[in-house]
């Protein structure tokens, strides 16, 4: 089943900031130097995209969302809208970066490969996006939910959360040489209440779902995650497990 997830900048912003503010472990694992071309792979509304530019790197972002490209435009950003897989690139840069975007591209190997291609030889591709195991439970909860209403509840998952063994064989097979991947757990505490996480991130399991039926649907799906997820104190903690990597083009596919 495919579904474009669709990104409102606004909200993301408000309630969303935090995968941005958490970006800085796979920044300093990128370890930008001044003058480096980076393509930020995913700049969404280019927050790491303008840290990378004030740490004094020549930055092109990119994104498939119009809303976030004009969003990261606004901060003064070199931000083109297109497909991670239709990079018209070629050995244009040092480093391709990408936070929390990864696990969205479903279809892997076409993507890696377009960032092959626009790496120099020696290029850097440093990322971090969901792994295995990332969001279980509200994976869990979104797909039986479904299940329950006669949908195939697995069909609207729109992620890919792969394994470190899975994401470096895909690596290798497009001529990377794989430094370091791992997985790291990271729980994390949300801004506000888990709806708010759902309608942003979840839009996949919503899409075929009418008005009152949606709400009922969050409803239930909240009711399920709220004594696995919501702390004594109220606060939402997510269960993210991150997968981050970095690696090096060697030798032609």
């Amino acid at each position: 089943m495919s579904f474009a997830q669709a990104w409102d900048s606004e909200n993301y912003a408000r309630t969303a900031r935090f995968v941005s503010d958490l970006g800085s472990p796979v920044i300093e694992l990128l370890a930008p130097q001044p003058g480096e071309r980076i393509l930020d792979l995913g700049c969404g509304d280019g927050a790491l995209t303008k840290n990378l530019v004030d740490l004094g790197c020549d930055v092109v972002g990119v994104d498939s969302s119009a809303p976030q490209i004009e969003a990261a435009r606004k901060l003064g950003l070199d931000a083109r809208l297109m497909d991670a897989d239709a990079l018209p690139f070629l050995e244009e840069f040092d480093a391709v970066f990408s936070n929390a975007v990864l696990h969205w591209i479903k279809r892997a190997d076409p993507m890696i490969a377009a960032v092959y291609r626009s790496l120099r030889l020696g290029g850097r591709f440093v990322a971090e996006c969901g792994g295995y195991g990332n969001v279980h439970k509200i994976r869990a909860a979104l797909v039986r939910a479904l299940d329950q209403r006669g949908m195939d509840g697995e069909a609207h998952v729109p992620w890919y959360f792969p394994t470190p063994g899975d994401y470096a064989t895909r690596l290798e097979r497009a001529g990377f040489r794989v430094d370091n991947i791992a997985l790291i757990p990271r729980p994390t505490p949300l801004p506000g209440d888990i709806i708010d996480w759902l309608e942003t991130f979840a839009q996949g399991f919503l899409h075929d779902l009418p008005g009152l039926a949606r709400a009922e649907y969050l409803q239930e799906v909240r009711a399920v995650l709220e004594p696995q997820l919501r702390e004594s104190t109220g606060i939402w903690v997510v269960d993210y497990v991150r997968l981050r990597f970095a690696a090096t083009k060697v030798t032609p596919p």
